[in-house]
């Protein structure tokens, strides 16, 4: 099973539309994983039309219409693992410990918020993946999102994907 993770899409504050790059592994994906700030419904109307699969929540950036559509928290078995996705996980000090505690249970936790590429793994908990964002790098020398397969109960191919500078 091939995912597709993304997260801190911000549009259109942050960009215009979703790079190309991203655009083109949508349909390459059994599943879309997105962890919130979207900003606009427009990328949620899009992203569910092109996906096979679209697991997704809110964000702190995302108003009344899409709280109204997505879950603070979603969860979702894929290829024998629990995953589980959400935005904020809260400061990257202590974050495995919380999440570990927080989400009892899961194989994978897919988070954003930071625009931080993060993997880890929290002991005795989830492994906690944060892709970055797409559009808005912040203090990260580029936008990112990752790409994984989950299969047999395990995750592999984990790989964060750099796009190009605007």
């Amino acid at each position: 099973m091939r995912l597709l993770l993304m997260s801190d899409t911000h549009l259109p504050k942050r960009a215009k539309e979703l790079p190309t790059a991203l655009m083109a592994e949508v349909p390459r994906a059994d599943v879309v994983l997105h962890a919130g700030d979207w900003v606009d419904t427009a990328t949620l109307d899009l992203l569910e039309s092109r996906s096979r699969r679209l697991v997704a929540v809110y964000g702190n950036n995302d108003g009344p219409a899409l709280r109204a559509r997505l879950p603070e928290v979603a969860h979702a078995d894929l290829g024998g693992l629990r995953f589980g996705v959400v935005h904020e996980t809260g400061a990257a000090q202590g974050r495995e410990a919380r999440c570990a505690a927080r989400f009892p249970g899961l194989d994978v936790l897919v988070f954003g918020h930071s625009h931080i590429p993060w993997d880890t793994t929290a002991p005795g908990g989830p492994r906690l993946l944060n892709p970055g964002s797409p559009t808005d790098r912040r203090r990260q020398p580029y936008c990112t999102y990752m790409t994984a397969t989950a299969a047999d109960g395990t995750l592999a191919d984990v790989e964060l994907h750099r796009l190009p500078r605007r």
